[in-house]
């Protein structure tokens, strides 16, 4: 199985890491532990060496099943999670307004204080059920703290052990080469897929040149790049996706025009499924390191890591992505 470097870190990365959010239930119209749990473990049974999750995802709930789900198999799996965005108390930067699981408002603040990093690291540990967290990543930067202090509390982190690399997500180039001035960063996980593109002439652009591993997030457009979505379809009460603008009817019409056209026939050419195309121009893509897949079951999860086995032909890769870069955002 290819592996791929995380930066200047000692990880090695399979292209496609479990992506953990939607088993966190919130945001995605609630979950299945059960599902969830046989879906991590198919990833890994199919060859995926990595999960990415955050405390956010559920208030935790991600964190407690991707624990269960890894335990007696932590030599199996990198794991990756996060910190700064708080829940559970007032200080730090506003990010935004919203209802907890139970239907309570609940306010989310992005906080990367020494203190708050620290304090969220253990309990991340203690979620996770591991003694070291391979991955860190800052989820969204905080204005209200100063980087150097951040890179104080990761490295520091670093130093102790409970973390083996540092990575932030959401950041700039400009932020990240500040971070540079006070510590590694081994990783930049910014949103990226077909439809959303806004970051791959920029920050990921920007990581490959200065050797930091670009492990892209949404790279199916929440599920609207398999195909599965059409017109008309209907998401439970409470998934984020009915606010989103790429999920009008209209703008799924647009899109899955342009599946019907162009990555229908490739996936058939491949004996392949749709997603599985996007997901192998997404890693055969020169400057980007991973994708996060995310899956709720088993089934998702082995159909996810299939992808890694595609190659797509030059025309292929090239046909995709002018047929892509010609959609206008929604």
């Amino acid at each position: 199985m290819e592996l791929r470097q995380i930066g200047t870190s000692q990880l090695q990365s399979t292209p496609i890491v479990f992506g953990a959010w939607a088993i966190g239930g919130w945001m995605w119209g609630g979950t299945d532990d059960e599902q969830a749990i046989e879906g991590i473990n198919a990833a890994i049974d199919a060859g995926i060496n990595a999960i990415d999750t955050a405390p956010v995802y559920g208030f935790g709930h991600s964190e407690h099943v991707v624990g269960e789900a890894i335990r007696g198999r932590r030599d199996e799996v990198l794991v990756y999670t996060k910190c700064g965005l708080r829940w559970n108390h007032e200080d730090g930067q506003h990010h935004y307004d919203t209802t907890d699981p139970e239907g309570k408002p609940v306010t989310i603040r992005r906080d990367l204080t020494r203190d708050s990093i620290l304090w969220e690291c253990e309990q991340s540990l203690e979620r996770l059920g591991i003694d070291s967290i391979d991955l860190y990543q800052c989820h969204w930067p905080d204005n209200t703290t100063p980087l150097r202090e951040t890179m104080a509390a990761l490295t520091e982190l670093l130093d102790q052990g409970m973390i083996r690399a540092i990575g932030v997500s959401n950041f700039t180039p400009e932020m990240i080469e500040e971070c540079l001035a006070y510590g590694p960063v081994h990783s930049s996980q910014p949103k990226f897929s077909l439809l959303s593109r806004e970051n791959y002439d920029g920050v990921i652009s920007w990581c490959h040149d200065h050797d930091i591993a670009s492990i892209v997030y949404s790279p199916l457009e929440q599920g609207l790049l398999t195909g599965k979505i059409t017109p008309g379809y209907e998401f439970a009460e409470g998934d984020q996706r009915n606010e989103r603008p790429w999920f009008t009817e209209d703008n799924v019409r647009r899109v899955n025009a342009v599946i019907d056209e162009v990555l229908r026939p490739i996936a058939q050419a491949h004996d392949a499924t749709v997603a599985q195309i996007t997901l192998a121009w997404t890693i055969a893509a020169p400057p980007i390191t991973c994708a996060l897949a995310g899956a709720r079951n088993a089934d998702q999860a082995r159909e996810n890591a299939a992808a890694m086995q595609i190659e797509l032909s030059d025309e292929d890769f090239e046909t995709i992505r002018d047929a892509f870069w010609a959609i206008e955002g929604p």
